[in-house]
């Protein structure tokens, strides 16, 4: 069973129009951890907002829950929890002042869904009489998920929600999706960070509102057509130029400390050829070796 179902779907901007979403489709099944992965400005947040129904589409149509977006919006709005890339609750509402708010919106009380949000608001609950405003990143994206969950949505949009946040509250957040996951709650998470991608049950890479590849991180990693290798030098951005002009060399892209390469052709001597040539045009402490593709590689991959 599908809890999102996307056909087509478009969405342009101003004049003369500029495309932000380009005719995408995909779906959702019942449950799933789904990610769209791409850089800003790929279309993301388009997207969450008309399956939100904040926006209305140009073109295509989508169904979330079994209702569509535009004629069964007020169903969808009761059905949904949206978190929004950029912190959106009451400044100064205290912690416990925004999740009771929003339980009332819904027409519900913290104490009736408590059950659902407690391993998340317990980490904030000592800060429960601090103004949301005051609060530090971490502390503001585990509430606005408590805030997003207290009506117990069956499908959560999360827009970019580890965006500017520290590497010890992005990990705790995976953990928090992971859990509430196996509450059955089908969930929809946007991100840039590459790394994140392979914490989802299956990805969309998303290019300029296109729609690159749908599939599970393993496989799209599995996809990836050439051997891939790792080298670095003591000069990287005079061997990233050596490289680029080296005509055996395929592609090469920077990757943190080291390049990553392909090769139009691989021989026996391929690698040692290489390493003799960037010896003798005076690099030194060169490494070489093979390495695995990341989603980031195969993300480049498909760009080209």
């Amino acid at each position: 069973m599908m809890d999102v179902q996307v056909r087509g779907l478009r969405k342009t901007y101003g004049k003369p129009p500029v495309t932000a979403v380009d005719t995408i489709s995909f779906d959702v099944k019942k449950g799933e951890l789904f990610g769209l992965i791409g850089p800003d400005g790929a279309g993301k947040t388009s997207i969450f907002r008309m399956l939100t129904t904040l926006l209305l589409p140009d073109g295509g149509t989508a169904s979330v829950n079994g209702f569509d977006i535009v004629k069964d919006y007020k169903f969808i709005r009761e059905r949904v929890g949206y978190m929004p890339g950029k912190f959106s609750l009451y400044q100064d509402l205290t912690v416990e002042e925004n999740l009771h708010f929003f339980a009332t919106l819904f027409n519900t009380t913290v104490e009736e869904n408590y059950a659902l949000v407690k391993d998340i608001y317990i980490q904030i609950e000592p800060f429960k009489k601090r103004r949301a405003g005051n609060l530090s990143g971490g502390m503001k994206q585990k509430l606005a998920l408590c805030c997003a969950l207290i009506h117990r949505p069956l499908v959560l949009f999360l827009d970019e929600p580890t965006t500017g946040v520290d590497t010890v509250s992005r990990k705790e957040f995976w953990e928090m999706l992971k859990r509430l996951k196996e509450q059955g709650i089908t969930i929809l998470v946007s991100t840039p960070y590459m790394d994140e991608a392979t914490l989802c049950e299956r990805i969309a890479l998303l290019q300029e509102g296109k729609i690159l590849s749908i599939d599970t991180p393993a496989n799209i990693i599995r996809s990836y057509p050439d051997q891939l290798f790792a080298i670095k030098s003591d000069q990287m951005s005079w061997l990233l130029k050596e490289l680029r002009n080296n005509p055996e060399v395929k592609t090469c892209n920077s990757f943190g400390e080291y390049h990553h390469i392909s090769f139009k052709e691989i021989a026996a001597d391929t690698e040692s050829a290489l390493i003799n040539y960037l010896k003798k045009a005076g690099h030194s402490n060169l490494e070489l070796f093979k390495t695995a593709p990341t989603i980031e590689d195969c993300f480049i991959n498909l760009m080209n």
